[in-house]
């Protein structure tokens, strides 16, 4: 998917929502544990049931590596009916991968090529030659962590650094993570990244417009871990939106009861209508 046709799908559903795919099987309705694939029954219904009202659909590969090659086929079931039932949905594997090049590019072919995902999350600690070769699919997007949500983010990300690489010339002091967003964007094919930012950090999102203004923003920590939307949306949004916001457990887990679907679809009718208020 091309970034205009995201930008598009936003214009078209008055919607820049990300529902987080998170499956947990002890928070899941306990009559789909009956079901030969709880984990994809589970995702079949809540993506049928919000599909209209969000413009990407984010799991977090984690959830179902737990569950060995059961979940990895789940997974592998899900992005499949995403990709079939609803192409124009931009599609993010929260893997948060990042390691030496051949090993990148082995990780990048898993999601891009065999999964089919539009996107990947990446951590870029390991630098240019880790995030390069997902960079090198020229029709996906890679999401590399900036600024993240949780308590953890300031142990490092916000630790001040002159910007010395070796015995090179000092760049002048900032804060680490706005070294590592102006750092990337000289990376080759740096059009195709995009950029986590935590909404519980949204004083910080003026700063990192700044760096990179035109990029999306995947934009975790609204609604269950305290971020604000409208806060995000008034010191983050560009001319084209340039935000996702990602809701995973306030939308997946309304109810665990039949009716789980249904009450998914409320929570997320509720997120969109207050997008399209703040849109118009």
């Amino acid at each position: 998917m091309t970034t205009q046709e995201l930008i598009d799908q936003i214009k078209i559903k008055k919607s820049f929502l990300c529902v987080g795919l998170d499956v947990d099987l002890n928070k899941i309705p306990k009559q789909l544990l009956e079901l030969e694939d709880p984990i994809f029954e589970f995702n079949k219904a809540i993506i049928n049931a919000t599909h209209d009202l969000c413009v990407s659909y984010k799991p977090n590969i984690a959830f179902y590596e737990a569950y060995g090659l059961k979940g990895w086929i789940s997974l592998q079931k899900t992005i499949s009916y995403i990709n079939e039932n609803y192409p124009e949905i931009f599609t993010i594997a929260d893997a948060k991968r990042g390691d030496i090049g051949n090993t990148s590019a082995m990780y990048a072919k898993a999601f891009f090529e065999d999964l089919n995902f539009d996107s990947v999350t990446v951590a870029p600690y390991m630098g240019k030659d880790s995030v390069e070769p997902f960079l090198a699919f020229e029709s996906k997007h890679t999401i590399m962590l900036a600024l993240t949500s949780n308590e953890g983010a300031f142990d490092f990300q916000t630790l001040t650094t002159n910007g010395t690489r070796g015995e090179a010339e000092q760049s002048g002091a900032k804060e680490l993570y706005k070294q590592v967003l102006e750092t990337s964007k000289t990376w080759e094919n740096s059009k195709n990244l995009m950029y986590v930012v935590g909404a519980t950090k949204a004083e910080y999102f003026t700063e990192i417009r700044k760096i990179v203004p035109d990029s999306f923003l995947l934009v975790p920590g609204v609604g269950a871990q305290g971020g604000s939307l409208s806060e995000v949306c008034k010191h983050g949004m560009n001319a084209n939106v340039g935000l996702l916001i990602n809701s995973s457990r306030a939308i997946i887990y309304a109810s665990n009861g039949i009716d789980f679907s249904e009450k998914a679809r409320e929570e997320a009718l509720k997120m969109q209508q207050e997008m399209e208020a703040i849109l118009n």
